[in-house]
């Protein structure tokens, strides 16, 4: 199909403030628009998409007959104005797609579609009525920005993003000044740089407030002095918001991204509580064994074969045919279709969770007596009938170092699936491990620890990891969880711990879809730290993001099982 493509149009907003975009268009005739909105660059090469990248191929999308408006948001590359996280993209957005139908090439029909924050940039406009958007495909992306992106969903502060994105915001800011010829410290631009080609080089002695990306007197510096869920994040707060979605949402996520707990949580409500009958019944799921920034399926531990290698277009086409055109597809795309692990299979599923979900307990036992040292606990179906507790001791000085998961960036290439030999021989982390298994077990869904534990400090974190051990010992990490135990009732009211007392708590653990295979055993990690992918509690109930490592107290830990306090791993087996 023949087309023009148009460099660096200006569109004016409501205040004058002009935003610039790239437009691919058909050269004849009027066509349905995709608006891409993005704070990383218009001219990104990801941003033109392909198999194995996070978007779909942006000539594809041409070729089907759409045209493609490109543009950067407020405050970034070539757009005027002052960046401001979220807080423009409303009324920015609304402004643009009002522009696209105005156009003699629209037909009046906008659907939008990106990855991370420009999926937030969509979820913005169809959280509040905007004439012409019809649908939107938000990728790797979640309404809830505390405790689905900057914080965890159990209120630890999720540090390495939070250096890493802020590191490059700021330092594509300082560009833009040196650029332009406004004044700008080159030596600020030196220093964010170095966080961000190595943000994760943090060691934990430096304290939050003196990371290179602190001090700004920008967001990043509101965000950190707000640790509880407030009014401050209360007010922009977009997830009580999705049941006023009107348009059908195409979600997609991958079992490593960081943000896969809330992008299956938005497709939920949307699917449940959606305002009209065409948004509840026409979104779709789409989760495979991918990372934030990749869509390869292949990770220096683990490989889950051609089939993993995703490609986004086809479905991004038939899905924007069905909202944009109106056409009625060949076969019907499938509610939600994800890829499981271990059998590195595709699967059409009619609904999220799987309706033929059973949430099994899997019991805590100790190995032997107490202060069971790492890998003597076991795992079993069977409620344990032994009074015990495990013990180990947590040192902020000394924290557990990450290793893969679900995080941003990658922590020196150990993002996703990885053997987690490399941490746990250390012995403040505690290993309770099932029996080899003769029938596979699928677990699909969401995850979470039950657990009974005391603490000699005011305040601490407890750490859960599913992992998958294979017969060669390999012990693969599925999904993960944090919990500062200040927020073990509510995220907005915290409440010190007194030392001594046992407290049942529950660690979310987000979500996974594995089948632990014949020979292969389910693993529960616990520990109290994962750094510097979260920030490490110092343990003193005070304020962490101001406190030196000096200020720090050595936590002595317990897990507790037995009649008493029933310790459990709650998994979302599938039997069919």
């Amino acid at each position: 199909m023949k087309h023009v493509y148009e460099q660096n149009v200006s569109l004016d907003m409501r205040d004058g403030v002009s935003l610039v975009a790239d437009i691919w268009r058909p050269l004849e005739g009027k066509a349905p628009a995709l608006l891409v909105r993005t704070p990383y660059g218009k001219r990104a090469g990801w941003s033109y998409g392909g198999p194995g990248l996070t978007h779909p191929s942006l000539l594809a999308l041409v070729n089907a007959g759409y045209a493609i408006v490109l543009q950067d948001v407020r405050g970034t590359y070539a757009s005027e104005g002052k960046f401001e996280p979220k807080v423009n993209e409303i009324s920015d957005g609304q402004d643009t797609v009002a522009w696209i139908i105005r156009q003699q090439w629209s037909d009046g029909n906008v659907g939008m579609y990106g990855a991370s924050y420009l999926g937030m940039t969509q979820w913005a406009l169809a959280i509040k009525e905007t004439p012409g958007l019809k649908a939107i495909a938000p990728i790797t992306a979640a309404a809830d920005w505390y405790s689905e992106l900057w914080y965890s969903t159990g209120g630890a502060l999720s540090l390495s993003l939070v250096t890493s994105w802020n590191a490059e915001m700021y330092a594509a800011e300082e560009r833009r000044e040196l650029v332009s010829g406004k004044p700008a410290d080159s030596s600020t631009l030196l220093r964010l740089e170095k966080a961000l080609l190595d943000p994760l080089s943090l060691n934990h002695d430096t304290p939050i407030a003196d990371l290179p990306v602190i001090g700004t007197g920008r967001w990043v510096d509101d965000w950190l002095a707000h640790p509880d869920l407030d009014d401050y994040w209360a007010a922009q707060d977009w997830s009580p918001l999705l049941g006023s979605v009107a348009v059908p949402v195409l979600a997609t996520g991958g079992w490593y991204d960081l943000k896969i707990h809330g992008t299956v949580a938005d497709f939920v409500r949307v699917r449940t509580q959606g305002s009209t009958e065409i948004a509840r019944e026409g979104s779709r799921l789409i989760i495979g064994p991918w990372e934030h920034d990749s869509f390869t399926g292949q990770f220096a531990d683990r490989h889950f074969g051609v089939f993993g290698f995703g490609d986004l277009t086809e479905a991004h086409i038939a899905f924007f045919d069905q909202t944009l055109r109106n056409l009625a597809p060949g076969t019907p795309a499938p509610r939600v279709r994800i890829f499981v692990m271990g059998i590195d299979q595709w699967r059409d599923e009619q609904d999220w969770p799987l309706p033929d979900t059973c949430y099994t307990d899997y019991h805590l036992h100790s190995g032997g007596s107490a202060n069971t040292r790492t890998g003597d606990g076991t795992l079993s179906a069977e409620p344990s009938s032994t009074k015990a507790y495990d013990e180990f001791r947590y040192d902020p000085r000394d924290p557990v170092p990450t290793a893969g998961g679900a995080l941003l960036p990658s922590v020196g290439g150990m993002i996703g699936p990885v053997d987690q030999r490399v941490v746990d021989s250390r012995g403040d982390v505690l290993c309770y491990t099932g029996p080899v298994l003769d029938e596979p077990i699928e677990v699909t869904g969401h995850v979470e620890l039950k657990i009974f534990v005391s603490s000699s400090a005011v305040d601490t974190d407890i750490t859960a990891k599913l992992v998958d051990v294979f017969p060669d010992g390999r012990a693969i990490n599925l999904c993960d969880g944090i919990l500062r135990l200040r927020y073990r009732n509510d995220l907005s009211r915290p409440k010190t711990l007194s030392p001594g007392e046992i407290y049942e708590v529950t660690v979310p653990m987000s979500v996974t879809s594995n089948v632990f295979l014949p020979g292969h055993r389910i693993r529960l990690d616990i520990s109290s730290s994962n750094f510097p992918r979260y920030d490490r509690n110092t343990n003193t109930g005070g304020f962490i993001g101001q406190e030196s490592v000096d200020e720090a107290v050595v936590a002595t830990n317990r897990i507790l099982h037995g009649p008493e306090h029933p310790s459990r791993l709650v998994l979302p087996v599938i039997r069919r």
